[in-house]
């Protein structure tokens, strides 16, 4: 049975400090990555990013988001106005919802008082987060059909389509990490991985994991609801002000919940990593924020580094990645760890290094598939004719002896 007891009895000004915490927590590493992702685009692409705010740059974000606030709101005419008001709402609250049973670290005193690094927790609390972000994606589905315009309702209806493909990925990943840990609770998960981490033991499905999480936020190669090459901003091109600002705050705390969520479920959350966990109290008072922190800034850099390398994926790419390679994968790992549980319940000896090796296996598969798929294909070579006959009223092409005698009238000098 999962083990809840440290919850439920933290006083009503110890919830509330826990909150603002995590509100501020959230806030600061918002504001942290805008500015980050941008200098480290400037950078990878030689340039110099924001420089100009504040000593080298860094107030840049804290302007641009007072920027934001202080523009004029418009709403366009023909929009379904209560809709259009909510949609940035709904994106917003449950981004900063899910992160309430993510453990940040262990049993700490707070002014005396005994309490988890975390807000609370339930038997189910992965599942609580699924739920939260998937109703978080309805805001850029309602903004694109509110907004009563072309580009934003394509926008839109491909992040309903990002949503099904990407959501059942994510799930399945998640099946082998409640076979193998025994339970659901995010507490639980971390305390499974007190000796070895999940991405070693269940390396095929955390690969699945970080790709559909870039998905799941619409983050480039995945950025097809608000594609500005095809769709000029997508779901939110009739945003401005502070509307436009919450859908970008959206952006920013969905990337660093998944983050956290990643962290939890596969690279220990809390607990430091080797070598810094030889040492007795790494896994002891505030230092395990440390760790997290650090853990989930190593994701942030990932979603910077996909951005500044990869351009974005056609819409059948896409698809195909999500119907043809993942979900599949994900189903035969299910079976193959299922099995592997199943002989240690039975009192098998363990199985831990050949289920890795497995899992090695059906990685580099999975990594080798996923190249193939977002690889261009070869641009299928037509021969052409000269002169050949068409329907369309054009002069017919010049054949060999007319291209001749035009480069010598070209090369003659000039008299």
């Amino acid at each position: 049975m999962t083990d809840l007891s440290a919850f439920g009895h933290d006083p009503l000004w110890l919830i509330l400090i826990k909150a603002v915490g995590i509100f501020v927590f959230l806030l600061l590493t918002v504001l942290a990555a805008i500015l980050i992702e941008r200098k480290l685009l400037g950078r990878m692409q030689m340039r110099f990013g924001p420089n100009r705010v504040g000593p080298k740059g860094l107030l840049q974000s804290l302007v641009d988001g007072l920027k934001l606030g202080l523009k004029e709101g418009l709403i366009p005419a023909g929009v379904d106005k209560p809709i259009y008001l909510l949609a940035p709402i709904i994106s917003t609250v449950p981004a900063f919802m899910a992160f309430a049973v993510i453990p940040m670290g262990p049993v700490v005193s707070i002014f005396g008082h005994q309490t988890p690094l975390q807000l609370t927790d339930l038997a189910v609390a992965v599942l609580y987060i699924l739920a939260v972000t998937s109703i978080g994606v309805y805001g850029i589905v309602l903004a694109g059909w509110a907004s009563g315009s072309t580009y934003p309702l394509l926008g839109g209806l491909r992040s309903s389509a990002q949503v099904i493909s990407y959501e059942i990925a994510m799930a399945l990943s998640f099946a082998t990490v409640f076979l193998y840990a025994g339970t659901m609770s995010t507490s639980g998960i971390v305390a499974a991985q007190d000796g070895t981490w999940f991405i070693f033991l269940l390396l095929p499905s955390f690969l699945v994991y970080v790709t559909s999480m870039v998905g799941e936020t619409n983050r480039a190669p995945f950025d097809l609801p608000e594609a500005e090459g095809e769709l000029v901003g997508g779901f939110h091109t009739e945003y401005s002000s502070l509307k436009f600002a919450m859908f970008m705050l959206a952006e920013y705390v969905n990337m660093t919940t998944v983050s956290a969520l990643a962290t939890t479920m596969f690279l220990g959350g809390w607990h430091a990593p080797w070598p810094i966990n030889m040492w007795d109290g790494a896994n002891t008072g505030w230092w395990p924020l440390l760790w997290f922190t650090g853990k989930v800034w190593a994701f942030l850099f990932l979603y910077f580094w996909l951005r500044a390398t990869l351009p974005r994926l056609r819409y059948d790419q896409f698809m195909a990645l999500g119907w043809k390679l993942l979900i599949p994968v994900s189903l035969v790992w299910i079976a193959i760890v299922a099995t592997a549980r199943s002989l240690r319940n039975a009192g098998q000896p363990a199985l831990g290094t050949g289920l890795i090796i497995v899992g090695m296996l059906v990685a580099l598969v999975l990594a080798a598939a996923l190249l193939r798929t977002v690889r261009p294909k070869a641009v299928r070579e037509v021969p052409v004719q000269l002169n050949e006959p068409t329907s369309f009223p054009v002069p017919p092409l010049p054949t060999t002896k007319a291209k001749e005698i035009l480069n010598d009238v070209v090369k003659r000098p000039q008299q």
